[in-house]
């Protein structure tokens, strides 16, 4: 009689989480604590970050994305819900141009409870009342059906996923074809020079100001950590394309500080 092997237990692929290599599982428990640690103040220190550019940048997405009314839109790893209700903002906009009275909805759907619940305080939602959803869930494993949604957007949250290439799959798998992805993220300048320039702010004064703001020096060299290990732009834009997205286009802000991936659902 032969003996029945046993199975060797599968070892977690090892992924960043800043500068630091840990089990995926790890990152993702790790990334919740960090936003858990700074949503109260997180709206704030991207305004102190970035000087308020970080606005502008999401404004011109919002833009690109062109909402429509009637349409809905998914915002993962949305946080505070920035882009959800710009979405909705813009969609009503275009429904009053062109006279159609048909309201477009939006979900804002991050992993994090207490980013959502930072969101959900705000005053400004009552607008947006039996339109504007709230979801916690893990952006690899969404729960809405196959082509559920006309956009979804993910806004400097995406670097943060333990496997990015499974979060780009299920964004594709839960648009509509002809859909659009919007992915705002930091990325890497276009010139060395500021690049390095760049490297020494966010090192030296970013942790700084978390510490200062949000009381937490940590999560913000975190943070840092992960924009400098996130790939470049065309590496970014090949993954897009293989997760099923076409015509994938790339916008440089402010010299490379951040850039814009947008495509279509084939």
């Amino acid at each position: 009689m032969v003996a029945r092997m046993s199975a060797e237990p599968e070892t977690e692929r090892k992924v960043s989480f800043g500068f630091e290599e840990v089990t995926e599982s790890e990152k993702v428990a790790r990334v919740k604590g960090v936003f858990r640690s700074v949503a109260s103040r997180y709206d704030l220190m991207n305004d102190l970050m970035s000087a308020g550019v970080h606005r502008l940048w999401k404004h011109d997405a919002m833009n690109r994305v062109n909402p429509q009314p009637g349409e809905r839109h998914l915002d993962v790893a949305g946080g505070t819900g920035e882009l959800a209700r710009a979405f909705l903002d813009l969609a009503d906009k275009a429904g009053k141009r062109r006279g159609i009275d048909k309201p477009a909805t939006a979900i804002v759907s991050d992993i994090n409870d207490a980013m959502l619940e930072a969101g959900k305080a705000r005053a400004d939602n009552a607008k947006w009342e039996g339109r504007l959803d709230w979801v916690c869930a893990d952006g690899q494993n969404l729960p809405w059906a196959d082509n559920s949604f006309d956009v979804v957007t993910v806004s400097f949250g995406i670097r943060n996923f333990a496997d990015r290439v499974a979060g780009l799959k299920e964004f594709r798998r839960v648009l509509k074809p002809g859909g659009r992805l919007a992915v705002l993220e930091f990325s890497h300048m276009t010139a060395p020079a500021l690049q390095a320039a760049y490297d020494k702010y966010s090192f030296n004064v970013i942790p700084q100001l978390g510490s200062l703001v949000a009381g937490d020096k940590e999560s913000y060299q975190y943070l840092v950590e992960s924009i400098r290990k996130f790939p470049d732009q065309e590496t970014f834009r090949a993954e897009i394309e293989s997760a099923g997205f076409s015509n994938v286009s790339v916008t440089n802000y402010s010299g490379g500080i951040a850039a814009l991936h947008f495509g279509w659902a084939v």
